[in-house]
């Protein structure tokens, strides 16, 4: 008998690799495994408030319901070259999707008639561009990385604010990116190869410039997010050491300090992939340990709060497991695991966890333009906190409309966008915002 303790005991303490402790503060909705396997993943909630997953497979992009915990359930399936590697994001009613696979380019998918059907507007490309391993999104613009979206490897900027219709822009290839985070007109880049961040000023969407770079003390920055507050940046590592996540303060820029490594509770082996912040909560796709979810509102010292492993089968350092997490409005966190699928899961006795900050405004605003005078280009900015038609009029000082600046659908979020007057004489202008009954107009000036 003592034996038989002595056994178990080595394999529950002993082994990094086998130790496995019961998930914990969650639960699982509902597991979808319908495709050969699985890569990245976003969340999408349509103008009704349904609420989607958006899911890289190796053969091409699903769509999935996940408003109803009964009901979990594929739309639509769009195919795409295969690649072990899929990455989505989303702006207006468009999901754009990226991968490795051969000749692949940027794949439009238009997600208006959800919850009915999904369809391929188009795959856009441009001269020598084929495939990429990543993609972000900030207002109406994506970020390519790696792949050769940019010479190098690097990033390259993509306006999207005719969403069917990209205009690429600048590029940086100083050094090759793996994946970005962007903060205002900040690019956080992750160089894999380089084993270093890069911080890229582009305020200049034409002519993105390197302002500075810092080593990462393991090497092998994978992917980064950053706290509300700007002070703190979270960064993932992938590889086999294992990879670990690193927390950075940046309130300095010239003073960038690592603060401390994290690795999940009992567990010393599984490679850390990806991480989302979402106000005092991150939330880390931990490969073999599954997701993890971490409460840093001490971003110095953060407490695992909750976990659930979708590769219960191990926690070695293999490339295995899961690959992206993303939580929506509805508290539902939605991963995609290599080979287990899609999870829905919730998790439970965490303060406010279904209230916090997300990405959706509280309030409708129109912001000033900038700049205001201008010559001929200002960037408008917006934020409407719910799905709807938004519409953006000219007006001249006399109250007489001028133009249609736009007239269409978005979702729920913050938007920017740039608006060209070089066919308008100088003087004083109002720009005027309609949405969902609600009028808003701002005073400019443009001046030649």
């Amino acid at each position: 008998m003592k034996k038989f303790y002595f056994l178990i005991s080595f394999l529950i303490i002993g082994s990094g690799v086998f130790a496995q402790l019961p998930n914990h503060n969650t639960y699982l909705i509902a597991n979808l495994n319908i495709h050969p396997s699985y890569s990245g993943l976003w969340g999408y909630v349509d103008g009704e408030g349904r609420e989607y997953a958006v899911l890289g497979c190796s053969n091409g992009t699903s769509v999935v319901n996940v408003t109803d915990s009964a009901n979990i359930y594929e739309v639509g399936f769009i195919p795409g070259p295969v690649s072990a590697w899929r990455e989505v994001k989303t702006y207006s009613h468009y999901a754009y999707v990226v991968s490795e696979g051969t000749n692949s380019r940027l794949q439009i998918i238009d997600l208006q008639y959800l919850p009915d059907s999904i369809r391929l507007v188009r795959t856009w490309s441009y001269s020598g561009y084929t495939y990429t391993h990543a993609i972000s999104q900030s207002g109406p613009y994506l970020y390519l990385s790696g792949g050769n979206a940019s010479p190098n490897g690097g990033v390259q900027i993509v306006d999207v604010t005719d969403p069917v219709n990209p205009v690429r822009r600048g590029f940086n290839s100083e050094r090759y990116v793996h994946d970005c985070r962007i903060n205002n007109d900040t690019i956080w880049t992750c160089n894999i190869l380089n084993q270093r961040v890069s911080i890229i000023n582009s305020g200049d969407k034409d002519n993105p410039h390197e302002i500075r770079n810092f080593s990462t003390l393991q090497g092998f920055p994978h992917n980064c997010a950053i706290t509300d507050d700007r002070k703190y940046l979270f960064v993932t590592h992938e590889n086999e050491d294992p990879g670990v996540l690193e927390i950075y303060n940046i309130e300095d820029l010239e003073d960038i300090t690592y603060i401390r490594s994290w690795q999940p509770t009992g567990i010393t082996t599984s490679v850390t992939h990806n991480v989302e912040i979402y106000g005092n909560y991150a939330i880390l796709a931990h490969y073999t340990a599954g997701v993890r979810i971490l409460d840093i509102t001490d971003p110095v010292n953060p407490v695992e709060s909750a976990w659930y492993d979708t590769r219960p089968q191990d926690n070695s350092t293999q490339f295995e497991g899961c690959w992206a997490v993303y939580l929506l409005p509805s508290g539902k966190i939605i991963a995609s695991d290599i080979s287990n699928g899609l999870f829905v899961i919730r998790a439970t006795n965490l303060t406010n966890f279904t209230n916090i900050k997300t990405n959706i405004p509280e309030e409708f605003n129109l912001y000033q333009n900038f700049p205001n005078p201008f010559n001929p280009v200002t960037s408008l900015k917006f934020d409407i906190p719910k799905s709807g038609i938004v519409k953006l009029e000219l007006y001249d000082s006399k109250g007489a409309f001028v133009s249609e600046i736009l007239n269409e659908f978005r979702t729920a979020g913050s938007y920017e966008l740039n608006y060209n007057a070089s066919a308008l004489s100088s003087g004083i202008y109002f720009c005027t915002m309609s949405f969902s009954g609600i009028r808003r107009s701002i005073k400019i000036s443009l001046i030649k």
